[in-house]
């Protein structure tokens, strides 16, 4: 009940908001084992309560999808809508009013080889989806063809998600370091998980920053931090977000944090336009990129 009250109260503030414009984030990670999927899942709750229209773009076909942490089976792939196999609405999911799921692992490898018809198709659904989306949240897959997802590189925010371990530490800084050289990307935020402090997880981002910033690599903001909870192991065996199945825990409040902090992230110039104008640059980008010589 108190979900659906929630949820209720949340349809309102969208009824009676709009006019703002779309932030994209993408959320990436330099190993696996991080709990980025599980992350951008529970944030995407978070910013859905807060009365949001938000839409999740997943890159990932394995059973860690972000389907997965809602209990959810993904059957179908935005591949199936380029190719005229079926809409947009038979592909999308919908965990929770005012939260969409969309299933873009095969579309994402072809982004760069769509042709023209294909393109068109792409865009046509994508801006003729029934409802205004207010947030994009990309869960980005470590194996693209280029060296890193396309959605990352036309995204205004791209979120390093790393955890308290020297190897996800040292992973988290050579993508950084990769995606800085190869793509000319100055511009990342570190969200830290699995932390059993406050103050650790601000050691691990200040320490990675001050490297970045040292060797003219990229400048890295702080996006917050989970903690180290069981609620949040037990709640994604459960196949539920955090904030439905243990809401109190400490791992809920800090997801609501950081998507309340998410929605004043300072936006870049001359961004604006809703979906289909971010789908058009997608594009642009994904047939035209060609990233130097990846370095370690």
């Amino acid at each position: 009940m108190a979900d659906f009250r929630v949820d209720q109260a949340a349809g309102l503030r969208r009824l009676m908001g709009g006019g703002q414009q779309l932030q994209v984030v993408t959320f990436v990670a330099g190993c696996e084992g991080v709990g980025r999927s599980v992350a951008v899942a529970n944030l995407g709750v978070a910013l859905a309560r807060l009365g949001k229209e938000v839409l999740i773009i997943d890159e990932h076909a394995s059973r860690d999808d972000i389907a997965s942490s809602f209990g959810l089976v993904a059957r179908y792939d935005l591949l199936n809508v380029v190719q005229r196999e079926m809409g947009l609405m038979q592909v999308l999911l919908q965990p929770m009013n005012g939260l969409r799921v969309l299933p873009a692992a095969k579309a994402v490898r072809k982004l760069g080889r769509l042709s023209l018809p294909q393109q068109q198709t792409l865009l046509d659904a994508m801006s003729g989806l029934e409802r205004p989306v207010d947030v994009i949240l990309v869960d980005a897959c470590m194996a693209h063809p280029n060296g890193f997802s396309p959605f990352g590189l036309a995204s205004q925010e791209a979120v390093v998600v790393l955890s308290g371990s020297s190897a996800s530490i040292t992973e988290a800084y050579s993508l950084i370091k990769k995606v800085s050289h190869a793509f000319s990307r100055k511009h990342f935020r570190i969200l830290v998980n699995k932390v059993r402090s406050q103050p650790d997880a601000r050691s691990i981002y200040e320490n990675i920053a001050q490297v970045a910033a040292q060797r003219g690599i990229a400048t890295l903001d702080y996006a917050g931090a989970i903690p180290l909870d069981e609620s949040l192991r037990q709640s994604f065996q459960l196949g539920r977000p955090v904030l439905v199945q243990a809401p109190d825990s400490a791992s809920a409040a800090a997801f609501r944090d950081i998507a309340s902090d998410l929605l004043y992230w300072q936006r870049g110039d001359g961004e604006s336009g809703g979906v289909e104008h971010f789908m058009q640059q997608l594009l642009h980008l994904s047939q035209r990129i060609t990233p130097n010589v990846l370095r370690a």
